[in-house]
């Protein structure tokens, strides 16, 4: 071994620059005083889905104390649930307070990367994304920070877009130049994105809007409570008042997992009676039936209800359930045969969940994608680490996601499993870690066998591998966010296999060895004083008897 790469520092590459790329490049200066590591971002902006998605009424439906790191909680959230623009300010903060710029690429997208078992590390192909130029990295570590919702989706069955004399546009690709007002404005989906924007350009009583439904959504009230400046105040200078009511929230939303099991039948049926109610008492008793699922309520994720079943009482929006034909110049044809005629088309049909920048060649020769056709859909141990990638750790990543909790809590428990595997590596003191195969197709044995007694197989939706209901559940997590947090606690070193990781394994050991020897020393003692202590009292109690008999 050369002297150069004797002094080589570790390298961590993070692919990404929005909310997990950020979290975990935090982590790595915070918990392991690591500095040594750079974001490449393809974007020419940090934030992710908070900097792309811009649509009127954006915001997150997880309460924004949650929504938040548990590392840097934030006092001046404005409301229960948080804006987009108050969310990308806060991720934008942060940014500049952990001081990431420096570390940070812009306008840069990693093609592809790849790992060398003799040097122990990946060569990682970078792109600018507006010269297109081309440069090569090597990291010993990868953190995939991509996110789960990927390029806009648009209906594959829908042809005839090129031939609308009309504007059209993603409503993740808000197009803030298009003017409404005055316009028949078509909007095809009605999941979480429409229900938000809906009721928002609908405001403007000139702006007709017909959405185009195919499936029902449930709803859940949004009671959205406004935080005064008194409570802000308190918030930021009472001790722990903040952090314990993020606990509260934490605790309270996290009950919500116990509806997505099936077996918990009472419990379904309530659910599914108080959201129906709920739904009748807001929507348009004509429209009421058709916009009552017939699924099982979470297993589309449930939409926290911004105004969008009210608007539907407003004369200037109407529903259509029939089917789509065609995108005409003038407007949409329906199967039936009747063109609506439009002025905007604004698709708010979701997400590809495709992830074109994981892609990485690892250990075995082969990519993870390929990894992931084997298998029949993507999957990992504990939606984090992949056989055949040492070092490569996914955030977000197969079955990590819940239909009832803060994704950044689940994120955040990834980062700690992966902080601890990486210590090791960035200190000099092994080069690599990679999970086994065993250890792998057992989490996923448990978790699947768990998935198909929860409501996650009752209709088709982006939580199965293609849409299908065939096919396996890939996104959700079967249980509460507290358990995936407890299985990410601490890693079990065991099911790692280790490369150069000789002397660090005899010195773990070693402190185990000496915690465990610590333990008994401190219980000996605890017991020893402990019965001292009775010796004492019953020779007392003894001696004052003894005392007694003679007065």
């Amino acid at each position: 071994m050369s002297s150069a790469q004797e002094k080589r520092t570790p390298h961590v590459v993070i692919v990404g620059a929005g909310l997990a790329g950020i979290a975990a490049a935090i982590a790595l200066k915070t918990q392991l005083g690591f500095h040594n590591f750079t974001i490449y971002e393809k974007a020419d902006a940090v934030g992710g889905t908070w900097r792309d998605n811009t649509y009127p009424g954006c915001g997150s439906d997880v309460p924004a104390h949650w929504y938040s790191l548990s590392t840097d909680l934030n006092p001046k959230w404005q409301s229960y649930y948080a804006t987009q623009p108050e969310l990308r300010a806060y991720w934008e903060e942060l940014w500049h307070k952990h001081d990431l710029v420096r570390h940070t690429v812009l306008n840069s997208t990693v093609v592809n990367a790849e790992w060398s078992n003799d040097a122990q590390r990946y060569t990682v192909d970078i792109q600018d994304t507006r010269t297109g130029e081309k440069k090569q990295v090597e990291a010993e570590v990868m953190f995939y920070a991509i996110g789960g919702f990927q390029a806009p989706l648009y209906p594959k069955d829908l042809h005839g877009l090129e031939s609308f004399k009309g504007e059209s546009f993603h409503s993740a690709r808000w197009r803030h130049d298009a003017v409404l007002r005055k316009k028949r404005v078509g909007v095809i989906g009605n999941g979480c994105s429409a229900a938000q924007l809906i009721p928002e350009i609908a405001r403007d009583p000139t702006v007709q809007v017909v959405n185009f439904c195919r499936t029902p959504q449930w709803f859940v009230p949004r009671r959205n409570i406004q935080y005064p400046g008194w409570v802000q105040w308190m918030f930021a200078h009472v001790p722990f008042l903040l952090r314990w009511y993020r606990n509260l929230i934490m605790a309270r939303s996290d009950l919500g997992f116990l509806i997505f099991r099936k077996d918990n039948k009472l419990l379904v049926k309530i659910a599914r009676k108080f959201l129906s109610m709920y739904i009748r008492s807001k929507a348009p008793k004509e429209e009421a039936d058709k916009l009552i699922p017939n699924y099982a309520p979470g297993c589309k994720r449930i939409i926290v209800d911004p105004g969008y079943l009210e608007s539907l009482n407003q004369p200037n929006v109407s529903l259509r359930w029939d089917a789509l034909d065609s995108i005409v110049e003038n407007g949409i044809k329906m199967k039936t045969g009747e063109v609506i005629p439009l002025d905007v088309i604004i698709f708010s049909t979701g997400y590809s969940l495709e992830a074109t920048q994981l892609d990485i060649r690892g250990s075995k020769g082969v990519t993870i994608k390929e990894y992931h056709q084997s298998k029949g859909g993507p999957m990992a141990y504990l939606g984090s680490c992949t056989p055949g990638f040492p070092n490569a750790y996914i955030l977000l990543g197969p079955n990590v996601a819940s239909g009832h909790a803060s994704v950044i809590f689940s994120e955040e428990s990834q980062i700690n499993l992966a902080v601890q595997l990486i210590r090791p590596v960035v200190e000099g003191k092994a080069k690599s870690f990679e999970i086994t195969d065993e250890a792998t197709e057992k989490y996923n044995d448990w978790l699947q066998n768990r998935l198909q007694s929860s409501v996650w197989t009752d209709c088709v939706s982006y939580y199965q591998a293609g849409r299908d209901s065939k096919t396996r559940i890939i996104a959700t997590f079967p249980g509460p966010v507290s358990l995936f947090w407890w299985f990410c606690r601490s890693p079990k070193w065991e099911l790692f296999r280790g490369v150069g990781a000789e002397a660090w394994n005899r010195e773990r050991k070693q402190r185990k060895l000496t915690k465990w020897a610590l333990s008994t020393l401190l219980l000996g003692l605890a017991l020893g004083l402990g019965l001292e202590s009775w010796r004492s009292l019953i020779k007392r109690v003894v001696a004052e008897r003894a005392q007694g008999m003679f007065i």
